[in-house]
Formats: C-alpha cells, sequence, structure tokens
C-alpha cells in the first residue's frame, strides 16, 4: 500500500509539523481530504502524541517542558478539530 501523501508530503511529516507547528489543522484545510487522508492523520496524530507521552519528563528544564507541553497541546487541538470534522462529513475513523 503507498503511503498517503497531504500536501506533497507524508502523513508522518505533516502531523510533525504540525506537533512543531509549522502547519495547522483547521476546517478549511481538511474540506479537501479524502476520507482515507483523514483516517491516516488521524492515526498519525494519535501515533506521535503516544510517543510524546512516552519520552521521559524533563524534571528540571522548564523550557523543555514548556516545548513537550506546547506540542501536546498542538496535537490535541488538531485531534479535536479533526475529530469533529470528521463527526461532520460521517466519517468513522
Amino acid at each position: 500500500m503507498a503511503e498517503t501523501q497531504l500536501r506533497g508530503k507524508s502523513v508522518a511529516a505533516v502531523a510533525h509539523d504540525v506537533a512543531e507547528g509549522f502547519f495547522t489543522i483547521n476546517p478549511l484545510v481538511l474540506k479537501k481530504f479524502s476520507p482515507e487522508s483523514y483516517k491516516a492523520l488521524h492515526q498519525q496524530l494519535r501515533k506521535l502524541q503516544a510517543e510524546l507521552r512516552s519520552e521521559g519528563f524533563p524534571q528540571h528544564d522548564i523550557v523543555a517542558i514548556r516545548n513537550r507541553n506546547a506540542r501536546l497541546q498542538r496535537l490535541h487541538g488538531a485531534l479535536i478539530i479533526l475529530e469533529h470534522s470528521a463527526k461532520k462529513q460521517k466519517i468513522m475513523l
């Protein structure tokens, strides 16, 4: 099975860009996605979120804690928007 491409990038690259803040998920961007793209992006965002949570917590490094929390917040926000948009279009994730 060929890897799904979104905006000329792999789904994993898009998920990483979302976590780093280089790409935002919003309903206008999602309008052009196919149901398979929704599912692939949802799966990749969940996977990246689990990886971030499983990494060791930086106990005494405040900047690293802020960066970690910002990445998790961006991923969570993207997942909420993606799930809401999929529900609206009746796409099962």
